[in-house]
């Protein structure tokens, strides 16, 4: 609705290290002002008039990689998320988020960590649960120490590196070396794949996805 996203644009133009560049009507013209503005950061939402946002999504990715994009919207279908990712979307986010998540999980996906709503990701492990395609990466997985375990289920619950290296009294630059290791021993690209991966092996259980605070930074938005 209007109301909707003149609240969104005021909830961005708050942050100081924000910058709103422009506001698109439809998955097309989303398509054609990230050509022309090239921004950082494109926020984007699935059901929209010409182009949904999975087409508008991969060409935007294809036409610009290094434009992050954050999915907000009220459709957690499991197809649309797994469409979206394969599409190259940085983020999925439910518009039931709060102001603070929000914020958060732009700065987060900026950083270029992965971000998926928590609801959102339950949907996707259930998914996986279902799946008779079980991956053998236990061998692999049984490599890592107690300190990557640790990391690897609070990053599970979205917790940003930032509030990882919080939770723990670790440096940032330590939790990303961690988080690097992790990737490494799992084969794993990003932390989407990460959380599949863990779920599959038994480090985590749909009851250790819960709601986390996220976190980063960025000039065009």
């Amino acid at each position: 609705s209007a109301a909707s996203d003149v609240y969104k644009r005021q909830l961005l133009e708050r942050e100081k290290d924000f910058e709103v560049v422009g506001e698109a009507a439809d998955g097309e013209e989303a398509v054609r002002l990230s050509s022309e503005l090239e921004p950082d950061l494109v926020i984007m939402d699935i059901v929209m008039p010409e182009f949904s946002g999975i087409a508008a999504t991969k060409l935007i990715k294809q036409a610009s990689p290094s434009t992050v994009v954050l999915v907000l919207t009220a459709y957690n279908d499991i197809r649309y998320v797994i469409g979206l990712l394969e599409a190259g979307a940085g983020g999925y986010l439910l518009k039931t988020a709060r102001s603070s998540e929000i914020i958060r999980a732009i700065r987060a996906v900026h950083s270029g960590e992965s971000v998926l709503d928590p609801e959102v990701t339950r949907r996707l492990l259930q998914r996986v649960a279902g799946s008779s395609n079980k991956t053998d990466g236990r061998q692999a997985a049984s490599l890592l120490s107690s300190r990557e375990i640790e990391i690897l289920r609070l990053a599970s619950r979205g917790m940003s590196n930032k509030d990882i290296a919080t939770e723990l009294f670790l440096s940032l630059r330590t939790v990303k070396a961690h988080l690097t290791n992790i990737f490494n021993k799992m084969g794993c690209s990003c932390r989407t794949e990460m959380v599949i991966k863990a779920f599959r092996e038994g480090y985590i259980g749909l009851d250790d996805v819960s709601p986390e605070e996220r976190a980063i930074d960025r000039s065009k938005i």
